[in-house]
């Protein structure tokens, strides 16, 4: 699977790992952020949060306009500076007055941060493949990218829960996820009768001798303090990844070439004429149509489905449920797999040799941790948020041997193809979920009295997050390998930007979904999402024959 890449992929890879392993630690515990700290409801959480994503994708088009014309590096570095001091700012504890202008403006910063290295360090993955040795390996380069990112995003929600358990611990107390909710109400009062007996058990719970006004303060202003240090972890991630950008740039130094560098330096380049790039363009413009619903559906999982994570899904597992809520039994799955992997796929006896012992030992170590654990573990929402990048991480390798064994019998799929398969099986991911939440109250009732509420296996969510991974695969690195491929040379940053733009439409659409969080039933909730999946899939491959035409 690694073998025969260039050494600048795993550079550029390793770099975006840090910086998305900080973008994710913040990302997982935002949106309840924003509820904890301001007392935000759901449909004013789901407008910042969504419109917060479309900003963060938007910006790569500028940035991509910008490297077109500067340079993809200068854009690169300039990015990973903005988006340090924002989320420096965002880790500074504040009053909430305060703490609402100085959030707003460190979002700015982290979104033109992003804008700027995302795209712009993608294009130079993509520029390594423009060469004959590595063209073929385009794909199968920005699976292993992809891997990279999540191997950064799998680890983020444990920073950020270890963050917090550590923070609350300080002052003597613990999460709970009912408390930041009641203690708005109590403090704004609107809270029922109801509800006022529950704050009261979870006060005595937290053994908190204050009164109720005191008790309710105290944990807002020390559970967003422990979230503010959550989000300073993004501080640290950046400067490792800026360190190895630094350290590794010769091994890229060659792909951070534009169309007027490479001019300038006499480097051939595809040459299109005026009807095939708008060919080229129109086909990238179809497929980025699709996309922005995939998007609406799968970033869900930042606002609506860590809501159904807090609100409906048992905060407490039990035998075998309790391996994958440990970020180290996911890390031996890890390591089992790829070390299964290497061994079938060796060249040498030497090489079977060592893989399988590491994957025996990753094995046993597996099971004396599975033995150490608690018998009952207590989990947060944001855990959940680990197990989509740990399936990423785990099924890469399983996605590019069926992909090889396809591409040797010439029957792998087109990208345009597998985009439209990422959808169907997307669809097939919020009908688990829809069919889990049958019989459960709507959040409006919940709200109102606390006693309805009724919780779920949490494997409900995780067997979501594990079809949705499937589709994910199947669609975003093959989008993002399908834009690098066809994107007109000048334009390539533009087009890459783009990619991000469909991106931040369908980031900015999952604040519909938030709005009908409410009064709706939650099977019907999920059900919007699976239309909208199929009916993307069937518009998808409706236009495939235009779509493979260039690809």
């Amino acid at each position: 699977m690694l073998q025969g890449q260039p050494k600048g992929l795993y550079a550029l890879a390793l770099a975006n790992t840090g910086e998305r392993f900080g973008y994710y630690t913040m990302l997982a515990i935002f949106t309840l952020f924003l509820q904890a700290k301001f007392g935000y409801t759901a449909a004013e959480t789901s407008t910042i949060f969504a419109s917060f994503l479309a900003f963060v994708y938007f910006m790569p088009l500028i940035g991509g306009m910008l490297a077109d014309k500067f340079g993809y590096g200068k854009m690169v570095t300039s990015g990973i500076v903005i988006m340090f001091i924002g989320y420096l700012l965002l880790a500074i504890p504040t009053d909430t007055e305060s703490g609402k202008i100085m959030m707003f403006g460190s979002l700015a910063l982290i979104a033109c941060g992003t804008g700027f290295f995302k795209g712009n360090l993608q294009v130079m993955v993509g520029n390594l493949y423009d060469a004959p040795e590595y063209r073929n390996k385009r794909d199968q380069a920005f699976s292993i990218f992809y891997m990279a990112i999540n191997i950064g995003a799998m680890y983020a929600p444990t920073a950020a829960t270890k963050m917090t358990d550590w923070m609350l611990g300080k002052y003597n107390l613990f999460y709970d996820a009912q408390i930041p909710a009641l203690a708005h109400q109590f403090l704004n009062g609107t809270i029922t009768a109801e509800n006022k007996v529950v704050l009261e058990n979870l006060q005595a719970a937290q053994h908190f001798t204050g009164d109720m006004a005191a008790f309710c303060s105290t944990y807002i202003e020390k559970l967003s303090e422990a979230y503010n240090y959550g989000f300073g972890v993004a501080c640290i991630s950046l400067i490792i990844s800026m360190a190895i950008y630094l350290g590794f740039r010769s091994t890229f130094k060659h792909a951070d070439v534009n169309t007027k560098q490479a001019e300038a330096a006499h480097i051939q380049q595809e040459v299109l004429t005026p009807a095939e790039t708008k060919q080229r363009i129109v086909a990238l413009l179809l497929v980025f149509a699709v996309v922005l619903f995939f998007w609406m559906a799968f970033h869900q999982n930042g606002l609506t489905m860590t809501f159904f994570a807090r609100d409906y899904t048992a905060s407490q597992v039990t035998g075998l449920d309790r391996i994958g809520f440990d970020v180290i039994n996911l890390t031996l799955l890890v390591i089992a797999v790829y070390g299964a992997f290497a061994t079938f796929q060796s060249a040498t006896s030497k090489g079977k040799t060592i893989a399988g012992i590491v994957t025996v030992l990753s094995l046993v170590a597996l099971g004396a941790k599975y033995m150490s654990m608690d018998e009952t573990i207590t989990i947060l929402p944001q855990t959940f948020q680990q197990f989509n990048p740990f399936f990423v991480v785990v099924l890469t390798p399983v996605s590019l041997a069926l992909f090889g064994y396809l591409a040797d019998k010439k029957k792998e799929p087109s990208a345009p193809r597998k985009i439209g398969l990422g959808m169907l099986i997307a669809a097939c991911g919020f009908l688990i979920l829809a069919i889990g939440s049958i019989g459960l109250p709507t959040p409006d009732a919940l709200a109102a009295d606390s006693n309805l509420q009724v919780l779920v296996s949490p494997n409900w969510l995780i067997s979501t997050y594990l079809v949705l991974t499937f589709a994910e695969l199947l669609l975003s690195p093959m989008g993002i390998s399908f834009v690098s491929k066809v994107a007109p040379p000048k334009y390539k940053g533009m087009m890459m930007g783009g990619w991000f733009v469909a991106t931040a439409i369908g980031n900015y659409l999952v604040a519909i979904i938030g709005y009908l969080w409410g009064g709706m039933q939650l099977w019907m909730v999920w059900s919007v999402l699976i239309v909208l999946c199929l009916l993307s899939a069937l518009f998808i491959f409706s236009i495939m024959k235009k779509l493979e035409k260039v690809a």
